[in-house]
Formats: structure tokens, C-alpha cells, sequence
């Protein structure tokens, strides 16, 4: 049978040319049925920024809220009744104590002391001309020249006599104070508020408040603790090697400035308020410009006077999942660590972490959304900070 030449279109024809034409395109030694494939390039290691945790001596720090309270405030009002005759001070001016304040016109109370002055008087005399009547009387009895009877009724009027001077004195005095009252003074000493009252009003003990008197150095700051963070401020300044009855407590103003002073606790409430479960703590504050007001809302941070050395990490590398608190660190070989820790208060934007890390190790700050435990990374050093955090001591 003779040959017959292939055919572009023929099935023989086209098998060894698809197979030359998958060899070329794929770059095989054999067809496209090969089982030889090339390798796909390893990934690379996530990129990552740690941050070595470090140990600084810190002044451990709890925060509350509290409320400017002045260690003495007076109302002060009136005692008698009469019209405001003078005002003897400027609103808002410092006054000391015994300093005189208001004068109600005293002229009437005045008449009524000379009135009790001439009825003591009277009183005296009576009480001597009973005095001398029942003398007489005693000498006529012992003649039997009266009765006994007599000389009894000559005892009782003198008795009823002195009884009458009591009498008239205590009306004295009670007059005397009226007019001591119309003499409205500072009894204590600090900064009065405004007068609600001008000279010539009547006043008198139904009008209320004159005006008020609140002292301003030194100044106390009030703020409420739950038993919790009482009981664990405790336990983390004694952890400390701290005196608790020594902390210091400084003040932070509504412009987020510390206040220059530091405060000293003083007080420690003896009953627990039952809807809050907090105790009340006080602590007073030099303040001899008068910047701390009463009323007033402040920060309030309590601090052992002693600094202790802590290890410090950034919050940022902080995790949280339903074990509780951990952080990824950079080991060694390069690979990433899942460490359980505990933590403490806040320092600026570190936190102290009291047990689970060393000094020196590397935490994870940035890219941890990229890190799982046990892979390899690649770890970068952040920037140094321009400022230490506050709360951390200067060496």
C-alpha cells in the first residue's frame, strides 16, 4: 500500500506538535503528562518592632478622682434681729480671725442692757433691805417682842431677794450677748465669699446665710476608694518594701498639670459607704496660693514615698485573650514567644509588669497582627523615646 503523506489536519500530525509546543512554552525536558515541577520561593519572615523590657526605678502610682474640701467652712449669720448698719470687708478678701465682719445696729440692744443694768441694781438693793429687815427681826424675836412667824416671812423675802438679783444678772447677760451679737466677727481665719445682703437690709436668724467663710491653707482633697483597690494599693506598697501610712499623694489639675505640692493622707474613713463599697480618704495640701478651690474635682495619685525598681513595657505590646494577660516576645533563635505576665499600675505609656519577664527581652510592639507563636520573624528596634515617661525616677 503505498504512503501516504501526514496531513495538517490528521490526529498523527497533531499529537507531537502539541507536545513540542507544551516543551517550549514550559520549559520541560519531556510532554505536557511530565510530573516535574518547580519549587515556589519561601516566604519571607514577618518584619516586626520590639522593644527591650527594662528595669527603672518607678514611683508606683494609683489613680482616683477626688473633691477640693476646705478644712474649715463657716456660714456666717445673725443671731438678733435689726437692720445691716456697716460691711467691713471687700468681698473675697482673706480675714483673720476675731476680725470684725457685719455691725447690726446695736442701739436698740444697748437700751435694753441699761434697762437690765438698772433692774440688777433695784435687785440689790432689795435683796440689802431684806437683808436688814430679817437682822431686825431676829434681835425683836429673841426679846419675844414678835413672833416667830414674822422673822419666816422676813427669811423668805430675803431669799426671794437674792433670787431676784440671779434673776436680774441673767437678764443682763442674756441682753449683753444680743448686743454682742450685733457684732457679727471671723471666727475663723480664710477667704470671704460675697454678701448676700446690702447695709440697710433687715436681717436677722430667718435670713440665712451673710455670707461664707472658707479657709484655704491648708486645703484637704477628699476621694472615695473601694475596698479592692484599698486592699491592693496596700499589697502593692508593701510588695514594695513600702510603709503605707507614708505614701504621698499629689493632685492633677483640670489643665492635666501636676499641682506643686504633695499631700499627705490623714484620714481614713471608719465606715465603708454600703451602695459603693468605698472608703472615704482624705489628704490635706499646703496651699499658699490659693489655687486649689473648695468644691473643686481633681486627679488624684497616690504614690509610695519610695521608689521601687520594676520591669517596664510599653502598653502597646499588651494582649489580652481569656487566660488573662500576655505579651509576644523575640527569643534567641529568632522566633516568637507567648509570655504569660502580670501586670501592675500604669507608668506614662509603660506598664509595670510584676512577674512573667526579665529585663533585657525583647516584646513585640508593631506587626504583632502578623505573628503567631513558634514562627521565625524579623525583629527591628523602635526609636528611642525623646521623654521618660512620668512616674519613672531620673537617674
Amino acid at each position: 500500500m503505498p504512503h501516504r503523506p501526514l496531513l495538517p489536519g490528521s490526529r498523527r500530525y497533531r499529537l507531537p506538535v502539541l507536545a513540542l509546543a507544551c516543551a517550549a512554552i514550559l520549559g520541560l525536558p519531556q510532554g505536557c503528562g511530565s510530573d516535574t515541577m518547580p519549587a515556589a520561593p519561601a516566604a519571607a519572615p514577618p518584619a516586626v518592632v520590639v522593644v527591650a523590657a527594662k528595669q527603672a526605678a518607678v514611683e508606683e502610682q494609683v489613680q482616683f478622682i477626688g473633691r477640693v474640701v476646705a478644712v474649715d467652712r463657716v456660714d456666717l449669720q445673725a443671731r438678733v434681729q435689726g437692720f445691716l448698719k456697716e460691711r467691713k470687708f471687700s468681698e473675697g478678701q482673706d480675714v483673720k480671725v476675731g476680725e470684725l465682719l457685719f455691725v447690726i445696729e446695736p442701739e436698740q440692744y444697748q437700751a435694753v442692757v441699761t434697762q437690765r443694768e438698772a433692774d440688777l441694781t433695784k435687785a440689790v438693793a432689795d435683796e440689802q433691805n431684806a437683808r436688814a429687815q430679817l437682822a431686825r427681826g431676829m434681835e425683836l424675836v429673841k426679846q419675844k417682842n414678835i413672833a416667830q412667824s414674822e422673822v419666816d416671812k422676813l427669811q423668805a423675802a430675803q431669799s426671794i431677794a437674792k433670787a431676784g438679783i440671779a434673776q436680774a444678772q441673767a437678764a443682763l447677760d442674756a441682753a449683753k450677748l444680743d448686743l454682742n451679737y450685733t457684732r457679727i466677727i471671723a471666727p475663723v481665719a480664710g477667704r470671704i465669699g460675697l454678701s448676700k445682703y446690702s447695709v440697710g437690709t433687715l436681717v436677722g436668724p430667718a435670713s440665712g446665710t451673710l455670707a461664707t467663710i472658707v479657709s484655704s491653707n491648708p486645703i484637704d482633697v477628699k476621694f472615695p476608694v473601694t475596698q479592692r483597690e484599698l486592699l491592693q494599693a496596700r499589697r502593692d506598697i508593701e510588695a514594695g518594701g513600702g510603709d503605707p501610712s507614708k505614701v504621698v499623694v499629689l493632685a492633677r489639675l483640670s489643665d492635666d498639670s501636676l499641682y506643686e505640692h504633695q499631700g499627705k493622707l490623714n484620714f481614713i474613713d471608719v465606715t465603708t459607704d454600703r451602695g459603693t463599697d468605698s472608703v472615704t480618704l482624705r489628704a490635706v495640701f499646703p496651699n499658699p496660693k490659693g489655687i486649689l478651690v473648695d468644691g473643686q474635682y481633681v486627679g488624684v495619685l497616690v504614690q509610695d514615698d519610695t521608689p521601687t525598681l520594676a520591669i517596664l513595657v510599653p502598653q502597646s505590646a499588651l494582649q489580652l485573650d481569656q487566660q488573662g494577660t500576655f505579651v509576644l516576645i523575640v527569643a534567641a533563635d529568632q522566633k516568637a514567644q507567648l509570655r504569660r505576665i502580670q501586670t501592675g499600675p500604669s507608668v506614662g505609656a509603660d506598664v509595670v509588669v510584676r512577674a512573667g519577664l526579665s529585663a533585657g527581652e525583647l516584646v513585640i510592639t508593631e506587626g504583632l497582627q502578623k505573628v503567631r507563636p513558634g514562627i521565625l520573624v524579623t525583629a527591628a528596634p523602635a526609636q528611642s523615646a525623646t521623654q521618660a515617661p512620668a512616674g519613672l525616677v531620673a537617674p
